[in-house]
């Protein structure tokens, strides 16, 4: 099952989200790819040392001679592998403009490496280009990330239309999985209005979890590692296995559900 984790708004937790559920969902047992789409490299950075990567993503999607096995890095967390990013990873727009099958590179790489893993989750960069497409086009669901600001909502618009454009030809079994409520502020009436309105906006597709504002998820990246083994006990590692529970719960319904409809 493959998930993108997609906002074209940078800063809304949409990395530490990539990251954290990830780990969470290895914690539970399930073998999880993460894939690291966002040139910032990020998400690679809090698993993998940079000297260790000599193929990344970029290479995963222009290297088709070699096996994806090739670019998959094992990582601290049990049954967590990781596609890296590299910088290298900016240049990828410019080499796929113009290749007739550019939004179905990634769906064709990963078709060989799905069985392996229960989950594999995808951090998108924070535009709507072509590798984000990529993204979609692969991906079964996508999770969206929102942060509990006052133009939370900003550009989710051209979100909605992206996901429907990919969902319209190129991938019509895409579906929104759910939204995400990130850095909420208890202690604030903005971001308990926005939580509101966000799910006045998508009503049951919002998750019951919400993603507070935290010191320990904001160090855990640098200390490389997850929010588990940085601070087990913190809020945050107690709220990402509160939304890993819930990812798992909806995938396993829906899957249940396109089963039945299908018998």
């Amino acid at each position: 099952m493959i998930i993108a984790i997609t906002n074209q708004k940078g800063g809304v937790g949409k990395t530490t989200t990539a990251i954290n559920l990830a780990a969470a969902c290895a914690e539970k047992g399930k073998r999880v790819l993460l894939i690291d789409l966002d040139p910032q490299s990020n998400t690679s950075l809090s698993f993998v040392d940079p000297d260790r990567i000599s193929l990344g993503a970029y290479e995963f999607f222009t290297d088709t001679d070699k096996s994806p096995d090739s670019f998959i890095y094992e990582t601290s967390v049990n049954k967590l592998h990781l596609i890296p990013a590299r910088i290298n990873l900016a240049k990828l727009e410019a080499k796929l403009i113009g290749d007739f099958d550019a939004a179905f590179k990634l769906r064709d790489r990963l078709a060989s490496v799905v069985s392996s893993y229960d989950l594999i989750l995808i951090d998108t960069p924070p535009t709507l280009g072509i590798i984000t497409v990529n993204a979609l086009v692969a991906a079964k669901y996508v999770l969206v990330p929102i942060q509990a600001s006052y133009f939370a909502l900003e550009g989710t618009d051209d979100l909605l239309e992206t996901i429907e454009k990919v969902r319209s030809r190129p991938n019509p079994e895409l579906d929104l999985l759910g939204v995400l409520v990130t850095m909420f502020d208890r202690r604030t009436t903005l971001s308990r209005d926005v939580e509101a309105h966000i799910r006045n906006v998508f009503g049951p597709k919002t998750f019951k979890t919400l993603i507070g504002r935290s010191v320990r998820l904001e160090e855990s990246p640098a200390h490389k590692l997850p929010i588990f083994d940085y601070a087990p006990r913190s809020s945050g590692a107690t709220e990402y296995r509160e939304l890993a529970k819930e990812v798992l719960k909806r995938v396993e319904k829906r899957t249940t559900n396109r089963r039945a409809n299908a018998a």
